[in-house]
């Protein structure tokens, strides 16, 4: 059971404040009966209408957002558009974007409000996969695969820093541009960037594909997004 002030809040119907002015004025109806008192338990199963339209409820909500370049990875920003801003039929107004893509940098990004799912998918102790492709400036070798292998040093003299060993796949290798696709275990800052310029590159495009048994819908262009299937969601529970 769940307050009603609470519950249209929690829905993104306004802060606590306003949606208790909504109630007091009768805007709210309870399985069809007006309700004036803000303190009204309720539960997933009542019919909440707030004007005349339906306030469905959803606990947990898990979007796979195809993230375009240009926005935020972030809750909120004062300056550019943020990945939630692209979520426009949300229920929640807790959601949050699981982990963080560069501005710059397209692909998988997972939105929800599952704390406790995102805890586990970024944990440093549990090494979730993720995968990327890119396009790099300069030519990767098997050199370069190698020394992925062993782990890439991306820290400063002051603060070395030897990443997990990761696996380089080329898929091509011009005299100055590689198209590769590589698969971290870990999430330092700008990694992935990090790694190849340790190593004389530079990324010129990256796109995120996967993220532990998550894969992005080739269906989505960047900006699309749709909610998870129960299927995904309990693959990514049992990562």
């Amino acid at each position: 059971m769940i307050r009603l002030d609470k519950y249209l809040a929690d829905m993104g119907e306004g802060t606590r404040q306003e949606v208790k002015k909504q109630i007091r004025r009768g805007a709210v109806t309870v399985n069809g009966e007006t309700v004036r008192s803000p303190e009204r338990k309720v539960s997933e199963g009542d019919q909440v209408c707030l004007d005349g339209i339906e306030v469905a409820y959803a606990k947990m909500e898990y979007y796979m957002l195809n993230k375009p370049g240009g926005v935020v990875s972030a809750t909120e920003d004062k300056r550019d558009r943020t990945v939630l801003d692209l979520i426009q039929d949300k229920k929640r107004k807790d959601l949050f974007p699981v982990g963080r893509l560069d501005r710059d940098t397209e692909g998988l990004l997972l939105i929800t409000n599952d704390g406790e799912l995102s805890h586990r998918l970024l944990s440093p102790r549990r090494h979730v996969d993720k995968t990327y492709y890119a396009e790099v400036d300069g030519r990767a070798t098997e050199q370069t695969k190698k020394a992925f292998r062993e782990g890439v040093d991306i820290g400063t003299r002051e603060e070395p820093l030897v990443t997990m060993p990761a696996d380089l796949e080329i898929l091509e290798a011009g005299r100055d541009l590689s198209r590769v696709r590589l698969t971290i275990r870990e999430g330092k800052f700008h990694q992935v960037k990090r790694m190849f310029h340790a190593q004389g590159m530079e990324v010129v495009y990256l796109k995120r594909e996967s993220m532990g048994p998550l894969r992005l819908d080739e269906s989505l262009k960047p900006g699309e997004y749709r909610p998870l299937t129960e299927e995904e969601i309990k693959r990514l529970k049992e990562e």
